[in-house]
């Protein structure tokens, strides 16, 4: 049984379709399927029921599952062993930051990087449940995530909880407002965050007070996203820490959807729990200073 193909079916059972398993595995979806099909084989049972878009264990696979973590997380365990003993422990600290963490405040935070500071860094951007896959498989050390969604998997450390509001063009007629009303932008135009934990929260709060706006655009790119409320395409509801230029952030008024974000450790990343990296610490830091600082600016 060879590792890759373990890969590909943890991987399977974390994003929940093939497509997106190939995606994160960085190869072709016919190639991850020949390696399931491959797995399958040498188990002697199909480990997939495939049901249109929908991707669920069968009995065999439920069993593998639980092997199937074990030996990944035992393999990252011993690399690290061996890395120990050559001197190399800790020279790659390997975070995943969740996709809906404002990008300058990490940039800002590797900018700052002391020269004296050492080791590489790898940084992996996911969904909560890309990067909750990835630090059960010990693909990476920590996450900064949502707590609340990582169902008591893993250790974790709360750093800040945050509030949604409007992202609109500073030049709209609502720009200079600090906080807005349903009502106010019952007759706009909107711009879908598809990944947004609080999506359906959003949907629901415009639902149940009548407002119901056409769509201008729906990605996943927040950088792409907040470029066309600058340009005036739509507005869009975005977790607080988000600035941009050109872009004015007034309050929803009674939206009250939070989250809450922190670190989650993986089973080989004890030390970072009690001393964090400095990497670590500037990410928090910028990230708690943002959200201070509007908590002023709205209140």
């Amino acid at each position: 049984m060879e590792r890759y193909l373990l890969r590909y079916f943890l991987a399977v059972v974390d994003h929940g379709s093939f497509n997106r398993a190939a995606a994160a595995c960085n190869v072709s979806q016919p190639t991850l399927s020949v390696g399931i099909a491959k797995l399958e084989r040498s188990l002697g049972a199909p480990l997939f029921l495939r049901a249109g878009q929908r991707t669920e264990l069968t009995p065999a696979g439920s069993r593998l599952l639980g092997h199937a973590r074990r030996i990944e997380a035992e393999f990252n365990l011993a690399q690290s062993a061996v890395a120990a003993e050559t001197g190399e422990a800790g020279a790659t600290l390997r975070i995943g930051i969740l996709h809906s963490i404002p990008g300058d405040i990490v940039a800002q935070a590797v900018a700052d990087r002391d020269p004296d500071e050492s080791g590489r860094i790898e940084i992996l951007y996911g969904s909560a449940q890309d990067l909750a896959g990835r630090l059960a498989r010990g693909r990476i050390d920590a996450a900064l995530s949502l707590v609340e969604g990582a169902g008591g998997r893993f250790a974790e450390r709360a750093v800040a909880t945050e509030t949604y509001a409007i992202a609109i063009g500073a030049t709209h007629r609502l720009g200079e407002r600090r906080s807005v009303q349903a009502e106010d932008v019952a007759s706009e135009t909107m711009i879908v965050r598809r990944h947004c934990e609080a999506l359906a929260a959003t949907s629901r709060y415009f639902t149940e007070r009548g407002v119901r706006p056409p769509f201008a655009l729906r990605s996943t790119n927040d950088e792409r996203v907040l470029q066309m409320v600058a340009a005036g395409l739509g507005l869009t509801v975005m977790p607080a820490s988000y600035r941009f230029p050109g872009v004015a952030r007034p309050r929803l008024t009674g939206f009250d959807a939070t989250r809450t974000l922190g670190w989650l450790f993986g089973a080989q990343a004890g030390a970072l729990r009690d001393a964090p990296a400095p990497l670590m610490q500037r990410i928090e830091t910028l990230l708690t200073a943002r959200l201070d600082k509007n908590a002023v600016q709205t209140s």
